[in-house]
């Protein structure tokens, strides 16, 4: 959260984060809490003991439509409507489709997709008349072009960024803002798995940041930040969009770097 003005533009609202353990989760988790939210992080990980005791947690398995219900249960119970919805929680699958069997196949889907679609649905009654409701998609500048051995991956977020299209059609007109932030690399636990421990790793780390024009990865705050502004009222007006936010890395031609 360095670097960040914290205008506490949240007070009184509920919001709720998916994945909300995780490297980029638990960012977007304080960044709320911080702004005067109250904040639920639900995830099928553990609350981490670095989070603050005021985050909630809910053990939620985003891929059971019970799991999702208990949810919203809950949120009614707690507070009685959400604000915020932040669909944050992912897998990634480095596989070709050869490579990629069908239980992997439908796992992602039903993670990164088919989670998505399963906890708005049941949350979104109780975003409904708030007004200032606001749904906060994870997709990946992958589901824009594509990295090589990514195949699922990319399928899923192509998916994620149509879903996010669609919703934001079909609950405009209720005052239900729909957007998806996209990122490229990341700082996180997901990242560091990407880059694997064979080779010289600090090497293909240092490479791989050199093809940003910006020269660096993207950190979790980096997404919380723009989370954050979508999530408040100076975003009314943004709705439907697939926000890239990669440093740059797919602005540009990479062949001109050979």
């Amino acid at each position: 959260m360095s670097n960040s003005r914290i205008t506490g533009h949240l007070e009184g609202r509920v919001a709720i984060i998916t994945g909300g353990c995780g490297g980029i989760g638990q960012a977007i988790c304080e960044r709320f809490l911080a702004e005067g939210a109250q904040v639920v992080a639900a995830d099928l990980a553990p609350k981490p003991e670095t989070m603050a005791a005021d985050i909630a947690y809910f053990q939620h398995d985003v891929t059971s439509e019970g799991s999702a219900i208990a949810l919203a249960e809950f949120a009614q119970q707690q507070f009685g409507k959400v604000h915020v919805l932040v669909n944050a929680a992912g897998i990634e699958i480095e596989k070709t489709i050869e490579e990629t069997s069908l239980d992997e196949w439908n796992k992602i889907f039903a993670i990164n997709v088919t989670g998505t679609f399963l906890t708005s649905k049941h949350l979104l009654p109780l975003m409904r008349d708030t007004q200032v409701a606001s749904i906060i998609n994870f997709g990946s500048y992958d589901g824009f072009i594509a990295d090589p051995g990514l195949a699922a991956y990319c399928a899923t977020k192509g998916a994620v960024h149509a879903l996010t299209k669609a919703m934001a059609c079909d609950y405009g007109p209720e005052g239900i803002r729909v957007n998806a932030i996209c990122p490229g690399y990341v700082d996180t636990p997901m990242l560091q798995s990407f880059f694997g421990d064979s080779g010289d790793i600090e090497s293909l780390k240092q490479e791989v940041r050199n093809v940003h024009p910006m020269r660096r990865y993207g950190t979790p705050s980096d997404m919380a930040n723009l989370v954050n502004w979508l999530a408040g009222d100076e975003a009314r007006y943004a709705t439907g969009q697939l926000w890239v936010l990669d440093g740059g890395l797919s602005a540009q031609v990479q062949q001109m770097r050979l």
